[in-house]
């Protein structure tokens, strides 16, 4: 498996915002790896201590969200830095060419500054990031949901499946094999 699909739930939209959740899976263009993904949450007070800052129209976002989205979120059981440690292994277990995110502003950009407000190292290069809102944004095809909608692992397989029909349909159009 050559990629990582991360999918995170916060309590903002900026590049400090807190971590409630990181989702990943890794996957290629033959499909995912549904044995091998990474899910843990955030406690809200340990994203805070790590100074994040919450913005007040997620918060009421949130409460318009499914009971299911809002208790996965908001559930936090583990510290950002001991989350951010876990998925830095679990990120470096594989050699990856991407890990990709949903917005060029947002997951990557929200984790990697998590990291740095940590003083830890982020476990992939500048140049591994990618976009899968773009991708997704530029394809015809629909993106067809799992699982709970919000749900940061749930998202994340989501996506990687619609990324894996992405390229299987650009195969399709050039003749080739995806």
């Amino acid at each position: 498996m050559k990629h990582a699909m991360l999918d995170i739930e916060t309590m903002g939209t900026s590049p400090d915002a807190p971590i409630l959740s990181i989702g990943a899976c890794r996957f290629d263009r033959n499909g995912i790896d549904i044995d091998n993904t990474f899910y843990r949450s955030v406690t809200l007070a340990s994203a805070m201590d790590s100074g994040a800052t919450m913005d007040a129209d997620t918060v009421t976002w949130w409460m318009q969200q499914s009971d299911e989205a809002r208790t996965a979120a908001i559930e936090g059981k583990g510290d950002l830095r001991e989350v951010l440690g876990w998925f830095s292994a679990w990120i470096l277990d594989v050699p990856l060419d991407g890990v990709w995110g949903n917005g060029a502003a947002f997951d990557n950009v929200i984790v990697t500054q998590s990291y740095r407000r940590l003083d830890m190292a982020v476990p992939w290069a500048f140049w591994q990031d990618r976009c899968y809102r773009t991708v997704k944004s530029l394809s015809g095809i629909k993106l067809e949901r799992t699982g709970t909608h919000h749900n940061a692992l749930d998202d994340a397989i989501s996506q990687a499946h619609h990324m894996v029909a992405i390229w299987a349909e650009d195969a399709r159009q050039k003749g080739g094999d995806a």
